[in-house]
């Protein structure tokens, strides 16, 4: 047997998961029918765009929550716990990159989701999948978190993620992952915020429409939340609307105030 010291490319997430002990987990899960995305997606296509699945996610999921204040929400504290309600939707996301030649998990924030449009956010998504982490600044954080001696790291992270007031600029106000690249069908993950969206591979599966079966492409999609901070009927809420979102998927969707101004499947 050999033993090593865990590499100094995996340290954050040791201290993301050592701050996530008090959250409290409830899973919730359905099924959506992606066939109006996927019709978008390949007309897009064929005009010579592309959106990732995540994108379609973090778009109609940070409009929804935004209708759902109590769930675009943090919470901090034991004794005296305090919750913050945050005005805009701030997505992040979870980015398989290599650092210094390490398979790690990097996340990043895309910003005011309930107001971008799908085209703002795949720009964000593809800066974030194709660019460097050794360089990006959106990880700059994240490097120099690595290269502290061990008592100051866990001190560092702290400070940098757990005041309400940053929370949502560093953490987002909700999360989105997606395994769906590879042959999974549904994972349910913790992301550090309230809500965490997880998605699974699109297949074609049986349906019942109308009383006949049909085939239509299916998605899982699970949702966990911090039960501290929201209850399970407001969670089955947010689900319901981001599944309807989905289904009825329209390229302008709304933002609560007007119309809207991973990585790629």
């Amino acid at each position: 047997m050999r033993t090593a010291p865990v590499a100094h490319e995996r340290r954050h997430t040791l201290h993301f998961l050592e701050e996530l002990r008090p959250f409290a987990p409830v899973f919730l899960d359905t099924e959506v029918d992606m066939s109006r995305v996927l019709a978008h997606r390949a007309a897009s296509r064929a005009g010579g765009g592309h959106y990732s699945i995540v994108s379609y996610v973090l778009h109609v999921a940070g409009r929804a929550l935004v209708r759902h204040p109590e769930a675009n929400a943090a919470i901090r504290g034991r004794v005296r716990p305090t919750v913050a309600r945050y005005p805009a939707a701030h997505g992040k996301v979870t980015l398989d990159k290599t650092l210094n030649g390490r398979r790690v998990v990097l996340a990043a924030v895309v910003p005011d989701t309930d107001r971008a449009s799908l085209e703002e956010v795949q720009r964000r998504i593809d800066h974030l999948r194709d660019g460097d982490p050794a360089a990006m600044p959106e990880f700059s954080g994240v490097r120099v978190l690595h290269r502290l001696p061990w008592p100051l790291r866990p001190l560092a992270y702290r400070l940098g993620s757990r005041p309400l007031a940053r929370r949502a600029e560093v953490l987002g106000t909700f999360a989105v992952t997606s395994l769906g690249h590879r042959p999974v069908d549904g994972f349910h993950s913790v992301g550090g915020t309230t809500v965490t969206l997880g998605i699974g591979r699109v297949l074609e599966r049986p349906v019942v429409r109308d009383g006949a079966v049909a085939i239509a492409p299916i998605m899982r999609l699970n949702l966990a939340f911090d039960h501290r901070v929201i209850d399970g009927a407001e969670a089955a809420d947010l689900l319901a609307d981001v599944k309807d979102g989905l289904e009825g998927f329209a390229e302008h969707l709304p933002a609560l105030s007007g119309e809207g101004a991973d990585e790629r499947r």
